[in-house]
């Protein structure tokens, strides 16, 4: 498999790790303390780095460190918003759109040639 496709799958799962280890404990540890929710949310983050570590050094190698950075920001918001929608209940809106044309106008700046 192209490195590109493996670093971009490995960002894709990193993120749905990451996203549950920020966000999920706002909706299941609310009644708890907030060091329960960094505990919990740190377990969860260990399998995001195992990922994530392994996803930037083989994308590294066929991207710029920028164009790394612009992959990884695209992906995070392509995880976030459906996230946000269907597992916290968060209302659509167009501000989902709005901030993905700009990442798009970000993704051909930074691999322009």
């Amino acid at each position: 498999m192209q490195p590109t496709i493996v670093t971009v799958l490995l960002l894709i799962c990193s993120n749905v790790f990451m996203t549950f280890a920020w966000y999920a404990h706002l909706k299941h540890l609310n009644e708890r303390a907030w060091y329960m929710a960094a505990l919990v949310s740190w377990g969860i983050a260990l399998f995001e780095y195992l990922l994530q570590v392994p996803a930037n050094r083989i994308g590294y190698g066929e991207m710029t460190l920028p164009q790394l950075k612009i992959v990884q920001e695209v992906i995070t918001l392509a995880v976030f918003a459906p996230f946000a929608i269907l597992y916290m209940g968060q209302p659509l809106k167009l501000d989902f759109l709005w901030a993905g044309c700009c990442l798009l106008g970000a993704v051909y700046f930074i691999f322009r040639a």
